[in-house]
């Protein structure tokens, strides 16, 4: 096996997004918190930065001031010529590329963590950008095992459609972590206390990494994202139909040809007409009624990490 052995450089530049979106209040908590004492995220030889990436909507306790600053870090945003005619959150993405940035170049940060909350049922979920970033992998599997009998699950929101440009795309590797149910500028103290538990399992790993531990090759059970569902809409774009109750709080469970999907106001019940078991997340997430996102379907797969070792 130690053939095929993938060798990485150390990570030795880390930062810890908190606040990404400022209503989303475990991440903000525990940013502000390590801000004043960031003993409990040292780690030998890693630099672990903790940074509000959004403090106008953190100050305002919004999920955004002019735009998602989540999927602001486009090449055509990064690149705009600077000014205050830019939404803020567009200069908010340009200063952060340059300082864990440039995204893309060596000189990025090795990882980031982005904090996020979800007022959806997901549990503790880990978010992957790529199938082939195999440090990533063995990093889940890592977090994964470590919080064994609790459930973590793994999204790879690898879509050539709906990739989208978040605030921890600037680092070689993302790590987005969505926790949840918690209502948007709500604290509760299950949630925060599984992110940081999280956290603490995913700095572990990268300690032992960066002394020279070998994982061995290891398999990571992923929910591979699919499609958007949006709500039924009229001719004039109103909702006219909620989650159904069979539906509602029960991500990650399969959903079947022909399973209840909304409910129409008058008690109507629309079924799910895809060709085979999905398996929905972010069911009834309060910040995506503006994006025209009931749920996300997701399919279930199993990636193969290849061992790997420091260089």
């Amino acid at each position: 096996s130690t053939l095929c052995t993938v060798t990485a450089t150390q990570a030795r530049r880390v930062a810890i997004f908190g606040g990404t979106h400022g209503n989303e209040m475990s991440g903000v908590t525990l940013v502000n918190l390590w801000t004043k004492n960031g003993a409990e995220i040292q780690r030998k030889a890693v630099e672990a930065v903790p940074f509000i990436t959004n403090p106008k909507a953190v100050e305002k306790c919004t999920r955004y001031v002019d735009t998602d600053l989540n999927r602001a870090f486009t090449p055509e945003n990064l690149s705009a010529p600077g000014g205050n005619n830019l939404p803020y959150e567009v200069l908010r993405a340009q200063e952060i590329n340059r300082i864990f940035g440039p995204k893309g170049s060596p000189e990025a940060y090795d990882v980031i963590f982005d904090l996020h909350n979800t007022t959806s049922n997901m549990g503790c979920t880990l978010i992957l950008e790529s199938s082939k970033d195999y440090f990533n992998l063995q990093m889940m599997n890592y977090i994964k095992k470590a919080m064994a009998p609790a459930s973590c699950l793994v999204l790879l929101n690898e879509h050539p459609l709906l990739k989208y440009s978040t605030s921890r795309s600037v680092a070689k590797h993302p790590v987005g972590l969505e926790v949840g149910p918690q209502p948007q500028g709500v604290l509760r103290s299950n949630i925060f206390e599984a992110m940081r538990v999280i956290l603490k399992h995913a700095l572990d790993f990268i300690e032992l990494f960066n002394e020279g531990v070998e994982f061995p090759p290891c398999t990571v059970e992923v929910f591979r994202v699919l499609e958007r569902i949006d709500y039924p809409r009229d001719a004039n774009g109103n909702i006219i139909a909620m989650v159904h109750p069979n539906l509602q709080d029960c991500d990650w469970e399969p959903l079947n040809p022909g399973d209840p999907m909304f409910q129409t106001f008058d008690g109507k019940t629309i079924h799910y007409q895809g060709s085979g078991t999905v398996y929905p997340t972010f069911i009834n997430e309060a910040a995506y009624y503006e994006k025209q996102q009931a749920f996300i379907t997701t399919r279930r797969e199993t990636l193969v990490a290849s061992a790997i070792k420091k260089a």
